[in-house]
């Protein structure tokens, strides 16, 4: 009898071994060059900062302050019309400077003129051990940094009137040129605690963190459990991706997802009592002259980065607000992500070849399908650009082809031809629930017949948002 309990708790310390211990080997590195070197070489104090909507999935803004409005570091700015506590507040203390707004007064924007001095609210510094759940909540609506939480299905802002099952946080970032998760934030891992105990209490379930590495500074943190991927491919760090591999969503159930930044901010928010949102960004790319970090706030604008684009085109130059595969091309008009921690810089591609596609030698091009020799270098780096070479054709019915760059037990054909199609049972059945348009850039990297597949996994869920509300 003592044998088979013991040959019972071996099994089933094996079995959260496994759990804890997940292995990966789908996936692709794009090989792109431009990685920025472990340094700030800047702080950017941006003559303007911008407040975008659209940087918040399933927030109906409702504007808080009108132009010449002095407003505080942590002030209101917007504030959901949907559900009137969750707000979008002031990253910096100075005044309206402008509201933005596009066809049909769309909301696009509330620029900020930074004054110098980072006046913040001060929401008192609390004890989170002492708090409950509801004050917690409140802290963070209050504060602003409620948004920072992302609720699943769907990838919108959380809903404070929910009990998530469980809360994921991805500690690593395999993205091309990804910021560097530890370099970031590893200074911050006192607040990082901080902001995993305050979440601890609103999850009935866990507070996930998955990390590709045991001695990375965010394993075994208290109130965590720490997933270790061993994983070096893309699209591993996707919190989405982790997700699948962990615990994946069924129908009617609810998770909370939230970046290390995110946690960061929150830690600051309980421990300061002000709002702090500055974060080092990685700012690289084929085109980015001294490729490097950068400390600012979201929102700062690209005009600040000249200094890395040098004399070259503006007209030329596509500056991309996140990675190249997920990332959003702001151009240098544009302005820094809520969550973003990247901004890439490449070449737009206008160029044709002449039968390029039946030239096998081709040292500067890449590809993945072995069509040319660039897979004789793994190492080598490409100066890659925009250029899709070629255009949109019938789709490709193989979905094994694309499986075996995610890393998820779904079928990415089929998903998307169901979004396409705007077939919601079909959705339901491929795995609706579980991705976000991100968890398919590779599929759309490697993709044969140029398809948009990011958006089309982006129409799907906004007809399952429609249709579900």
């Amino acid at each position: 009898m003592r044998n088979f309990a013991t040959l019972f708790m071996q099994i089933q310390n094996l079995l959260i071994s496994m759990s804890l211990n997940i292995v990966l080997k789908k996936g692709l590195n794009v090989p792109i060059s431009g990685q920025a070197e472990l340094r700030v070489s800047k702080t950017i104090s941006p003559e303007v900062v911008a407040v975008q909507p659209d940087c918040f999935k399933g927030l109906l803004p409702r504007l808080l302050v009108k132009e010449g409005d002095p407003v505080l570091c942590g002030s209101p700015v917007l504030a959901d019309k949907k559900n009137a506590d969750i707000l979008i507040t002031s990253p910096v203390s100075g005044s309206v400077k402008q509201i933005v707004r596009g066809e049909k007064r769309k909301l696009l924007a509330v620029l900020i003129e930074p004054d110098g001095k980072q006046e913040c609210v001060d929401f008192g510094k609390k004890d989170v051990n002492a708090l409950d759940a509801t004050s917690i909540k409140e802290a963070l609506l209050q504060s602003g940094l409620w948004p920072v939480l992302v609720q699943r299905p769907y990838g919108i802002i959380a809903d404070p009137q929910l009990s998530p099952r469980d809360i994921f946080v991805s500690a690593f970032n395999t993205a091309p040129l990804a910021a560097d998760s530890a370099f970031c934030h590893a200074e911050e891992l006192g607040a990082i605690k901080v902001g995993i105990a305050a979440l601890s209490k609103l999850t009935p379930g866990a507070v996930h963190v998955s990390v590709n590495n045991p001695d990375s500074p965010f394993a075994n943190l208290p109130l965590a459990t720490t997933h270790v991927f061993k994983a070096d491919k893309h699209p591993a760090g996707n919190v989405g991706v982790q997700i699948s591999n962990i615990k994946p969503i069924l129908k009617e159930q609810t998770v909370w997802t939230v970046s290390l930044a995110g946690l960061a901010a929150i830690g600051k928010l309980f421990l300061s009592g002000k709002l702090d949102l500055s974060r080092k960004v990685a700012v690289g790319g084929p085109m980015a002259i001294g490729a490097s970090y950068v400390s600012t706030v979201p929102g700062a604008p690209m005009s600040a980065l000249n200094a890395f684009i040098g004399n070259s085109d503006s007209d030329n130059i596509r500056v991309i607000s996140g990675d190249v595969l997920s990332g959003r091309n702001v151009g240098l008009g544009g302005y820094l992500g809520f969550a973003d921690e990247q901004i890439t810089i490449l070449l737009e591609g206008y160029e044709k070849e002449l039968l390029g596609w039946c030239r096998p030698f081709r040292p500067k091009q890449y590809s993945h399908d072995h069509s040319y020799f660039s897979w004789l270098l793994p190492k080598k780096k490409y100066d890659m650009t925009t250029n899709l070479h070629g255009g949109p054709r019938a789709f490709l019915m193989n979905d094994d082809y694309y499986s075996k760059v995610l890393p998820m037990d779904i079928f990415p054909v089929f998903l998307a031809k169901a979004c396409l199609a705007g077939d919601i049972d079909k959705m339901e059945k491929f795995g609706i629930y579980e991705v976000l348009p991100e968890d398919l850039a590779t599929c759309e990297f490697v993709d044969p017949s140029k398809n948009n597949i990011q958006d089309m996994i982006a129409k799907g869920i906004d007809l399952m948002l429609k249709e579900m509300a």
